[in-house]
């Protein structure tokens, strides 16, 4: 039977005290819809629907590459059932419709493939939870027989209801004619005066349909965001669900409680990663890697046995095997560490390909460059990539030694085996096994004398 998603993220989030839509806002540094969406994507549905209201310029705009989805603007928003049938008109071929929430962001597969199973036994399926403290939800109401009789809201509840612990977590899953005709037949006859999606609980029930329940094995997946402290609390979960999944794979968090996985992070054997480190995009770490505390790792692929010491970002980069990174170092984009490299505190390398074996270990710039093997860099070297229009490379040999505070002024090839004399500026190209300095000429000042303060009268 072919499946259709209703996502509905029309609403404001006014306690979000913020201008841009709830649903923007991030967990593991992705907008909340977007964990959404791929979760609804693994189970390949015929048709997506979002329902947008609020901000929804910028809604589209961040999900412009999301052809798939089918965009249904909610202009009011009178209640949940008001936006399903917003999207009821668009919903194509579809046998089921599943309805999800764009501000609950950890809702798993599993539980979403155990609450359609469900409904393969009836029209409608809802899926519960049982909460200690069911404040604020609606409350799942039964027959003596335990059989799903209606839900009712908080605000409308009488006080026996209110004593009622599982409530409705809004996820359902309906046949997609009567779900329709359901939602026509919904009035705003409440306290609210909305039109609540959760009224299609006693109209099925009057029309004879045995409505099923499914739970998650988690209370936290149906957990939504509707202010700051709740994002917050959702992202520590989310991270040390993170945090788990890669020590059953044989990572050591020294504190995984100080952790952030943003992203996909592929490990090889005996990894260890120190405290507040920040994974992004997409990272491979290769067997032995260890990554010091403080870190940021942004899209990089990172060799076996790579040292990355303390205090180092590294972006859309890769390092080889063996090499030794920081502390203090800053690895740009484009940047191709061959293995065996040391690069030292408070060195930046930019758009570089560095030869293996080839050393920049102290405060350098190189950025632009093609750097040969078994370089050293002295401390101090600067690149002058850029004349303030046009970037340009540097390509220095095989073996050459670059003495510290110098200035390769690129276009400029530094000749193999080649030695450049500390404090030199370099601005055409210098032979190979030869040394080349560029200096002023020392002298000294025999009548000099250090200037001395005036006394105060």
């Amino acid at each position: 039977m072919k499946l259709g998603v209703v996502i509905l993220a029309a609403g404001k989030g006014t306690r979000m005290r913020s201008s841009r839509p709830k649903v923007l806002h991030k967990l593991a540094n992705r907008p909340l819809l977007r964990h959404v969406v791929n979760t609804s994507n693994k189970l390949d549905p015929a048709q997506t629907i979002v329902v947008y209201g609020h901000g929804g310029e910028a809604v589209l705009q961040d999900f412009s590459l999301d052809k798939e989805i089918t965009w249904v603007e909610q202009v009011q928003q009178l209640g949940t059932g008001h936006a399903v049938n917003q999207a009821a008109s668009s919903l194509a071929d579809v046998d089921r419709v599943l309805v999800l929430y764009g501000d609950v962001p950890l809702i798993q597969v599993s539980t979403l493939s155990s609450l359609i199973q469900a409904a393969s036994e009836s029209d409608l399926a809802l899926l519960t939870v049982n909460l200690e403290n069911p404040t604020g939800y609606g409350r799942i109401v039964r027959n003596a027989q335990g059989v799903v009789q209606r839900i009712v809201e908080q605000k409308d509840a009488i006080p026996e209801e209110l004593k009622i612990t599982e409530i409705n977590t809004g996820f359902l899953v309906a046949d997609k004619k009567r779900l329709i005709d359901w939602l026509s037949r919904v009035d705003n006859n409440n306290v609210q005066n909305e039109y609540y999606l959760t009224d299609i609980v006693e109209l099925a029930v009057a029309d004879g349909v045995d409505v099923k329940v499914a739970q998650p094995d988690d209370p936290t997946e149906v957990m939504g965001v509707n202010d700051r402290t709740q994002l917050a609390f959702l992202e520590r979960h989310y991270q040390w669900q993170q945090a788990e999944l890669l020590m059953q794979q044989g990572v050591a968090l020294l504190d995984p409680s100080r952790f952030d996985l943003r992203g996909e992070l592929i490990v090889g054997q005996d990894v260890q990663i120190d405290i507040n480190v920040i994974i992004e995009g997409r990272v491979e770490l290769g067997d032995g890697v260890s990554i010091g505390a403080n870190t940021v790792i942004r899209n990089c692929m990172i060799a076996e046995g790579v040292q990355i010491l303390e205090n180092c970002v590294l972006e859309d980069a890769v390092v080889g095997a063996e090499s030794i990174v920081g502390p203090f170092a800053r690895i740009r984009p484009g940047t191709k560490l061959a293995g065996k490299n040391k690069v030292g505190n408070f060195v930046e390398i930019k758009k570089s390909d560095i030869g293996e074996g080839s050393k920049i270990n102290h405060l350098s710039y190189i950025g632009d460059s093609l750097v040969g093997k078994n370089v050293n860099i002295g401390a101090g070297t600067i690149t002058c990539n850029y004349d303030g229009a046009n970037k340009f490379q540097t390509i220095i040999g095989d073996n050459a030694f670059i003495g510290s505070d110098s200035q390769l002024v690129a276009p400029v090839r530094i000749g193999e085996g080649a030695t450049i004399g500390a404090g030199s500026t370099i601005t055409t190209d210098t032979p190979a096994e030869m040394l080349t300095l560029s200096r002023s000429k020392q002298f000294n000042v025999k009548s000099w004398k250090r200037p001395v303060k005036k006394t105060k009268t």
